[in-house]
């Protein structure tokens, strides 16, 4: 499968990042894999992943609770996930700030929330697309139990249940940037279908006014 390195330029940030003002959504709910999926069809990209499901695992194993999340565990468990989400803030802050690439990771069970955050980033001047990895239930509820973090079977087919009933609302709301990633068993020719639709949009040039302003804005800054 060919890689991003294939894109041929080198990978910069910043205002002289390739894929500056570009931001996917990623969605799907626990065991649909969207953490391999993404790694197969963006990996090499130079794209910022904003995840907090990272960083709170991290901070699990640090406090020394247990990634099958137990019940008796419940309380300093949600005092860990606050302390992901401000640590995963803080880097997505960060990448703004430079108006980086990203690749924001969710379940998409709340579809209101993405659209929030689509019209804040727009606002912003970033042409916004979706990555949505889909598989059956039982296909979900498998590799959840075979994940080292799994959570109870009920949780992922109510997860699965709501994001699937927000397939319809995504596909509207980012019309020719939604990729929508049959994942029940996909092999070399799905994913490499995946990254040539990728790579077309991360190669369409920036045409949001904001962004343009901002950029030219940048460049004035450095040749001073």
């Amino acid at each position: 499968m060919k890689k991003f390195g294939d894109l041929r330029h080198p990978l910069h940030e910043g205002v002289y990042d390739q894929h500056i003002f570009k931001a996917f959504f990623l969605a799907g709910g626990p065991g649909s894999g969207k953490s391999y999926v993404v790694s197969r069809t963006t990996g090499g990209s130079g794209l910022k992943l904003v995840n907090s499901d990272d960083a709170f695992e991290n901070l699990l194993r640090k406090a020394g609770l247990s990634l099958k999340m137990p019940s008796s565990e419940e309380e300093p468990r949600d005092v860990v996930r606050g302390r992901a989400k401000e640590v995963t803030a803080k880097k997505k802050a960060n990448y703004l700030e430079g108006r980086l690439g990203l690749i924001i990771d969710g379940t998409g069970r709340e579809a209101e929330k993405i659209l929030f955050q689509k019209r804040q980033l727009e606002e912003l001047g970033y042409d916004t697309y979706m990555i949505f990895v889909n598989t059956s239930l039982d296909v979900a509820l498998q590799r959840n139990a075979e994940r080292p973090r799994s959570v109870p079977e009920s949780i992922v087919t109510k997860s699965w249940k709501a994001v699937q009933s927000n397939i319809g609302k995504f596909n509207n709301m980012f019309r020719k940037g939604f990729i929508i990633v049959d994942n029940n068993d996909a092999g070399e020719e799905v994913f490499d279908e995946v990254w040539k639709r990728i790579r077309g949009l991360l190669r369409k040039k920036v045409t949001n006014t904001r962004a343009q302003n901002w950029i030219s804005m940048e460049l004035a800054k450095k040749r001073r």
